[in-house]
C-alpha cells in the first residue's frame, strides 16, 4: 500500500482538526502547511511541521501528493485548480465554493488533470444522520411521508469570515451543505420544490439562519432549518411514517420511536382544553402503541481519509463523489434564488 504526503493549505482550527486526525491514520502522513497568518505558522513548527513560506513552495514540492484545502471559502476554486494543474490530488474544506459555476470549473480542472478532487463531506459519518437513514431505509416507520432536521445554537454567527458575505459566510453556505447533502442521501429522489427563508438577527450582511421546504417527486417533503438564535433547541430530527414516528433530540442520540400496533377510535378519550373538547387530538391509547429504541449506529469519520487512500490504491471507489456534491451546491444556489425572490423555485424537473 502506498503512502501519501499531504500539505495543508490553511491551519485554522479545521486545518488542526485534519492534522489530528490524519496522525491516526496509516498511510497517509501531513508533510507540512501554509498559512497567512505568521502565528498558525509558528503553530505549525512547534507541532513538528514544515511551515512552507508560500503555495507555490507546495505546489514544486515533489513529496507532496495532496493538498488538502482549509481556508475560507472564497479562495477555494483558485488553489484547488492551481493545485491541480501543478499535480496535485486535492482535498478541499466545504462550502467547496460559492456557487456550483466555480465547482463545475473544479471538476472539468480535475478530469482534466486526471487527478483526484474531493470534497471534505465531514457529517456523512455523524450518527445521528446514520441512524436515521437506517430508520428510513428499513422501512421501520412505514413509509415516511416528512422529515424535520434542525440544527440549533444560540450564540450567533462565529466572529470570524462566516459573518462576511464576501469570504461565504452565512448559515446556509456554512450548515446548509451539511444538511441538505444528508436529507438527498436519506431520500434518494428528485427534489421538485424548494422554497427557503433567510432568517437576520445578529447579523444582515449574511444569512444568521434559514428554514427551507423542499418537495420530493414522490410528494414526500422536508424541513430543514438552521438557527443561531435559539435559546431552546427542537429536535435534531423529526421523523413521520404511516405507522409511527422517530425523534433524535441532540447530537447525543437522545430518542425514540413510537409505533402503532393497533387502533380503537371508539375508545378514545376526548382531549379537555379551556375552550371545549377535541376528540382529533385525543392520545392513543397505551395498548395501541408501543416504543422502541433508536437502531443506533457508530461510525469513524476517518474513514473518509482511509476511503481516499483506497481510491489512490485503485481498491474503492470515492465515497463522496463530486456529482452529488455538485447537485448539493446547485440546490444552494437555487435556495438562494427562492430567498432572494421570496418564492417556491423549481428545481429538478
Amino acid at each position: 500500500m502506498n503512502t501519501y504526503n499531504v500539505a495543508i493549505v490553511g491551519f485554522g482550527g479545521m486545518g488542526d482538526w485534519h492534522h489530528e486526525k490524519i496522525k491516526t491514520i496509516e498511510n497517509m502522513v501531513v508533510l507540512g502547511t501554509y498559512d497567512i497568518k505568521k502565528e498558525k505558522q509558528e503553530y505549525a513548527k512547534q507541532k513538528g511541521l514544515k511551515a512552507y513560506s508560500n503555495l507555490e513552495n507546495i505546489l514544486s514540492d515533489k513529496e507532496v501528493d495532496i493538498v488538502l484545502i482549509a481556508t475560507p471559502n472564497d479562495v477555494h476554486k483558485d488553489i484547488a485548480i492551481q493545485s491541480l494543474k501543478a499535480g496535485k490530488h486535492v482535498v478541499c474544506e466545504k462550502p467547496v465554493t460559492l456557487n456550483s459555476q466555480e465547482l463545475e470549473e473544479i471538476i472539468d480542472t480535475a478530469n482534466q488533470c486526471n487527478k483526484l478532487f474531493v470534497v471534505h463531506q465531514n457529517r456523512r459519518w455523524d450518527e445521528d444522520f446514520l441512524t436515521i437513514k437506517k430508520i428510513y431505509d428499513e422501512n421501520i416507520l412505514g413509509d415516511v411521508f416528512t422529515i424535520e432536521s434542525r440544527v440549533h445554537g444560540s450564540r450567533g454567527i462565529p466572529g470570524d469570515w462566516r459573518q462576511e458575505k464576501q469570504h461565504g459566510g452565512g448559515m446556509l453556505l456554512d450548515w446548509g451543505v451539511h444538511i441538505l447533502d444528508q436529507m438527498a442521501l436519506i431520500i434518494p429522489e428528485k427534489i421538485t420544490k424548494v422554497y427557503c427563508q433567510f432568517i437576520h438577527v445578529t447579523n444582515y450582511e449574511v444569512d444568521d439562519g434559514f428554514k427551507i421546504h423542499l418537495t420530493f417527486e414522490s410528494g414526500k417533503t422536508a424541513f430543514l432549518e438552521v438557527g443561531t438564535s435559539n435559546f431552546i433547541s427542537l429536535p435534531r430530527w423529526y421523523v413521520l411514517g404511516e405507522n409511527g414516528t422517530a425523534v433524535i433530540e441532540d447530537w447525543n442520540l437522545n430518542g425514540k420511536i413510537i409505533r402503532a400496533k393497533g387502533k380503537a377510535e371508539k375508545d378514545a378519550i376526548p382531549v379537555k382544553t379551556a375552550a371545549g373538547l377535541t376528540k382529533t387530538m385525543a392520545p392513543r391509547r397505551p395498548d395501541t402503541i408501543f416504543e422502541e429504541e433508536l437502531p443506533k449506529q457508530n461510525a469513524d469519520v476517518r474513514d473518509f481519509y482511509r476511503n481516499i487512500i483506497q481510491v489512490l490504491n485503485g481498491k474503492e471507489e470515492i465515497i463522496v463523489k463530486n456529482e452529488q456534491v455538485l447537485r448539493i451546491m446547485r440546490l444552494i444556489d437555487t435556495a438562494f434564488e427562492s430567498a432572494k425572490l421570496q418564492q417556491v423555485v423549481d428545481f429538478e424537473k
